[in-house]
């Protein structure tokens, strides 16, 4: 038993000095690791420090050089891109990374959904690395949507002091709808549901826009092949969805259902002004009458998604983006397009709302909620009101 022993003895010390040996050896090459990637990040820093001025040249060039090229770029003049900067700054909460400046995120941005332009020829326009164009470009998306509350405002209705003819008759409406298709890049298991009737994968996206140009309300998300009116009823069902109140209307195409809330026109009558600008023939019915000032107040929201995919091309062609960021961009598209169609005033932030109270309404207590619709169903009073109304007209 005493040779055991002692023999078992120097096998344990054994053990015990190779266990500190792999231990220290450990230690070792954590400090070389620590020390490689500190001469790297002094390297980067370095890198960094040495094109700032080149960077900063770009920006100048780009930017704030002229407003000609400022709007070539980027789709927006030097004022409101200042604007836009200061608010992404003060009310978005986007701040200054080490190496990338709150106007370069902006414009980087802007320069993205101006052109529909890839990250790598973004990269070296910018001199910038691919990686760091994506992440500046997805962090600005983001911070833009959290503008929606400033820039989508509740509409107004239609009041008896209306001047402009084609909507004077619509009293007590709040606007159009309709919904635009936008190309998108999708799998190849998924393009059935997302193609629509020209044979291309697009994202239906249902917008209410108001007289005044402005956009209140989209939804995007929805696949090409969807229908408008089944698009309104997921809108009208969700929480946070569009609220229309009992006693006022969207103007709506022939693809939606006439019903309360949504005014559509007389099918099997004349309607598009194309139809009515040939010049052919008079008008001879009530409907036909009602057709002509409804088509032309409905084609608003038509001159709203031209104005959006004439502006911004990665909305006329697809971007190279998956579904959910291109759901973001079509968001912050929207924002950009209410910021660039209102005069933002200085004192824009005064009308902020707080989370939890309802956008376009004071903060009053006693002001309760008006009854909104919940569902699409045809009526005999809504198609009363129709019939009586182009009557009147």
């Amino acid at each position: 038993m005493d040779s055991n022993s002692s023999s078992g003895r120097p096998r344990a010390r054994d053990l015990v000095m190779n266990h500190i040996h792999i231990c220290l050896r450990f230690i070792e090459l954590l400090v070389h690791m620590f020390r490689v990637m500190a001469s790297r990040r002094r390297r980067v820093e370095r890198t960094y420090e040495l094109g700032y001025d080149k960077h900063r040249q770009i920006i100048h060039n780009l930017v704030y050089k002229s407003d000609e090229t400022c709007y070539k770029m980027l789709r927006m003049k030097r004022k409101p891109f200042e604007k836009l900067r200061d608010m992404l700054y003060e009310h978005g909460k986007l701040r200054d990374k080490r190496c990338v400046l709150v106007d370069e995120h902006l414009a980087i941005t802007l320069h993205i959904l101006g052109h529909n332009i890839r990250n790598r020829v973004i990269s070296t326009w910018f001199q910038r690395s691919g990686d760091t164009v994506s992440k500046v470009f997805r962090r600005t998306i983001r911070v833009l949507i959290r503008l929606q509350r400033m820039l989508l405002k509740h509409p107004v209705p239609i009041g008896p002091e209306e001047t402009d003819l084609k909507w004077s008759y619509f009293q007590g409406c709040l606007g159009a709808i309709d919904g635009t298709h936008i190309p998108i890049i999708i799998r190849n298991n998924q393009k059935a549901r997302f193609r629509c009737r020209k044979d291309i994968p697009t994202m239906n996206v249902m917008c209410a826009c108001t007289p005044s140009k402005l956009i209140t309300y989209i939804l995007p998300g929805w696949e090409g092949s969807a229908a408008d009116g089944r698009i309104l009823r997921d809108a009208l069902s969700r929480r946070n969805g569009l609220k229309v109140p009992n006693d006022n209307y969207y103007l709506v195409d022939a693809g939606y259902s006439n019903c309360q809330g949504f005014l559509a026109p007389f099918h099997g009558q004349r309607y598009h002004l194309s139809e009515w600008a040939s010049g052919k023939r008079p008008t001879q019915t009530p409907e036909e009458v009602f057709n002509m000032p409804h088509a032309k107040a409905r084609n608003i929201i038509e001159t709203c998604f031209g104005a959006l995919k004439q502006r911004w091309a990665v909305l006329r062609s697809p971007c190279f983006y998956d579904v959910k960021m291109t759901t973001l961009i079509i968001i912050a598209c929207v924002v950009l397009h209410n910021y660039l169609t209102m005069e933002v005033p200085d004192d824009l932030l005064d009308n902020v709302v707080v989370e939890g109270q309802e956008l376009g309404t004071e903060d009053d207590a006693s002001n309760e909620p008006p009854e909104v619709i919940s569902q699409v169903g045809q009526t005999d009073a809504w198609t009363a009101f129709r019939n009586n109304l182009a009557i009147y007209m």
